[in-house]
């Protein structure tokens, strides 16, 4: 009966943390291009009590044997990189990927991080840049008397001084893709880290070698869906309290076996 006591509590901890993966999925889901996380649970150790296949007599044997579990924990946790829906934004360089692959910032120390947030912008200096400051990587420098641009669908930047100009090329915006996208590292704000188990970062240009396109003047949603995020917080609200009910059951149990021995 202790045993059940710890068992029962350790599915109670893993529907915990399945209450604060469902509630960081949605406070974000109104977060540009955010990526839901899914937890992945496993069962704890077997007692074992009879091995499968032991023998009970002369020819014969176990057929199933006896095992009892300990109980559950969280094997790990995974983003979901679905596709969120795009919407038309009247930012001069908003940018969303529809597809594959990531952008590329570099932060103040150097380090690159890894984006599918295209809310970019101009700074003081003509650079395209988050709207933290990081710098959009291998994008061009566009000059205050650029009066418009335009990205076409394979990342190419076009500016206009003009409005009868023609469109001049000022330079080549480039995607990134990972073998394993599910094994990149979160970092906040949107961004996320390679890892060995990502792979290393593989540039392409948008539309090719399985890359996305761009869609200039749009941004990707976060890809929450309210509806099934509250459909597992229920059934996690419900797991939890089926636990406690094991806890209690357990409890009680070993107070009759207490007043026994009274």
């Amino acid at each position: 009966m202790i045993r059940s006591l710890m068992t029962a509590a350790s599915g109670m901890k893993a529907q915990q943390m399945q209450v604060d993966t469902i509630a960081n999925n949605i406070a974000n889901a109104n977060t540009t291009a955010f990526k839901k996380n899914n937890l992945a649970f496993r069962s704890l150790l077997y007692q074992t009590y009879k091995e499968p296949g032991a023998p009970t007599g002369a020819g014969q044997m176990n057929p199933s044997g006896l095992q009892v579990g300990t109980g559950t924990e969280a094997a790990g946790s995974s983003k979901i990189f679905q596709q969120g829906e795009l919407e038309a934004n009247s930012g001069e360089l908003s940018m969303a990927i529809q597809g594959e692959g990531f952008f590329r910032v570099k932060l103040p120390n150097g380090e690159y991080r890894y984006t599918r947030d295209g809310s970019f912008r101009r700074d003081g200096n003509g650079m395209i840049v988050t709207g933290a400051g990081y710098q959009l990587d291998g994008a061009p420098s566009i000059g205050q008397d650029y009066i418009a641009i335009e990205i076409s669908e394979d990342g190419g930047v076009f500016g206009m001084k003009g409005a009868g100009d023609l469109p001049q090329q000022l330079g080549q915006i480039s995607l990134w893709r990972f073998s394993n996208a599910a094994g990149l590292k979160a970092q906040g704000s949107n961004m996320f880290t390679e890892t060995i188990s990502s792979g290393t970062a593989q540039s392409a240009k948008a539309g090719e070698k399985g890359a996305g396109i761009i869609r200039h003047r749009y941004l990707e949603r976060s890809n929450v869906q309210i509806v099934d995020e509250l459909v597992g917080l229920i059934l996690a609200q419900r797991n939890y309290e089926v636990n406690s009910r094991a806890i209690k059951a357990s409890d009680e149990m070993l107070q009759q076996t207490n007043q026994m021995v009274r």
